[in-house]
């Protein structure tokens, strides 16, 4: 495998669907009351990719230096602890991309001010902190509020904030909504990986309260979103719950395999197809909000 090949491994473009749900969410909410422009659209899409990128790079050194990442594991091929780079190059990617990120992130410090620079200074920081650090969040079973909040009601909130300059109470509740559907891939990485992440002191939900927690956990991330929409009915256009529900089958199968299945193989796709369906149900629920 060359370098290229090998960063963007690291990089884990299956799960950056996590950063780019948000912000397609918020834009359109934004651009159906009025608001949007393309130059905005991109830097936060930009420099939300960008701390997704440095997190991942981030979590592929912790782990390794932390000894989760085994010749056991059962997930995806992790990079440093395959030998596919060093981890002094991965920890130099990690400080390269959130560096990118503040920069790109500049014009839209200057928009919104204050707000905007704490939340990407945070993100940042609870990023490296999500294995990494004194008292890593991945680790404490604390992973599944940051993924809530910074990629999904701040997310959604920020962007939405950064057209209109005006913090809407539907922004955050639709932010719940790519909050909790990333919350399902971290659930079927816990599932998978209960017994490495057992041996390394890893206390996810799954190791803190048994497999059955992960499985309820993964299938309620996948289905609490379409609750979560009817509830917010009578906020959204019609075609914005109406829409998604075009994605439910999409769920279907990676939960009966979550479900029924212990072979990292079939979970590894499980992983892909959960992505697929939140990427599906988030490009449904925008077109809904534009149309």
């Amino acid at each position: 495998m060359n370098g290229l090949h090998a960063w963007i491994l690291a990089a884990r473009p299956k799960t950056l669907v996590a950063a780019l749900l948000p912000v397609l969410i918020g834009a359109a909410w934004a651009s159906a009351r009025g608001a949007f422009s393309w130059s905005v659209a991109a830097l936060i899409l930009l420099s939300a990719t960008c701390i997704q990128i440095g997190t991942n790079f981030a979590n592929d050194y912790s782990d390794f230096r932390k000894g989760a990442d085994t010749h056991e594991r059962l997930g995806p091929t992790r990079v440093t602890q395959a030998g596919l780079l060093s981890p002094r190059a991965v920890l130099s990617g990690t400080l390269a991309a959130f560096a990118l990120a503040v920069v790109l992130a500049v014009p839209l410090i200057l928009r919104g001010g204050w707000p905007i620079l704490a939340i990407g200074l945070s993100g940042i920081l609870f990023g490296w902190m999500y294995t990494g650090g004194p008292y890593p969040l991945g680790y404490n079973g604390l992973a599944e509020f940051f993924v809530l909040a910074y990629f999904g009601v701040l997310a959604v909130a920020g962007t939405t904030y950064l057209f209109t300059l005006d913090w809407e109470s539907t922004a955050f509740l639709l932010g719940l909504i790519p909050g909790v559907l990333a919350c399902g891939l971290l659930a079927v990485n816990n599932v998978r990986d209960e017994n490495t992440d057992r041996k390394a002191g890893k206390r996810t939900p799954v190791v803190r309260f048994g497999r059955t927690f992960g499985l309820i956990e993964y299938a309620a991330s996948l289905l609490l979103p379409y609750v979560l929409l009817l509830a917010m009915s009578s906020r959204l256009p019609k075609l914005a719950w109406l829409l998604p529900l075009f994605a439910l089958p999409l769920c279907v199968g990676p939960i009966k395999v979550v479900l029924s299945t212990t072979d990292g193989q079939s979970l590894n796709r499980a992983l892909a197809h959960t992505a697929r369906h939140m990427l599906v149900f988030g490009v449904l629920l925008s077109i809904g909000l534009l149309l």
